[in-house]
């Protein structure tokens, strides 16, 4: 089972990656429509919530330690934080929806956080990898005997 917990911090990890790569497919996009930034919200809305709720029941199931288990829901704080970034920059857009400097500032904070869910889901993946091989060792340079 420790195992399981160490595969879903991985994959959780590469749909963070995919995250910024949806973002970036999104902002190049042209011409820019409301379907540009399609699978970087349903990334960022549906799986890697989910896939944090599901380490942090894996972690509890497997008694990481308590820390580790704080961490691996760390990322869905995150992503609540990264939806009221968004719903607080639009409300300070102008009357006619467009940018201020208020909401991109506010905006820019986006990106910020996303880097801070990396780094949270790096650090729950090291420390999955570290507990569910804990004590394991691998043979240092087995050789034959000489005669």
């Amino acid at each position: 089972m420790r195992r399981v917990f160490v595969a879903l911090a991985g994959l959780q990890m590469l749909a963070i990656l995919a995250q910024f790569y949806f973002a970036g497919v999104g902002a190049f996009d042209k011409p820019q429509s409301d379907d540009s930034f399609a699978l970087h919200g349903t990334t960022g809305m549906m799986v890697i919530p989910v896939l944090s709720l599901l380490i942090t029941v894996v972690a509890t199931i497997v008694k990481a330690p308590g820390r580790l288990i704080g961490l691996s829901i760390a990322p869905f704080g995150l992503v609540i934080v990264q939806m009221l970034i968004i719903i607080l920059g639009r409300a300070l857009d102008d009357a006619t929806g467009n940018s201020t400097t208020a909401s991109l500032a506010i905006l820019g904070l986006h990106a910020v956080n996303g880097l801070a869910i990396m780094a949270v889901s790096g650090q729950v993946l090291a420390g999955a990898r570290k507990f569910a091989f804990a004590g394991e060792t691998t043979p240092k340079n087995v050789t034959a005997p000489v005669s």
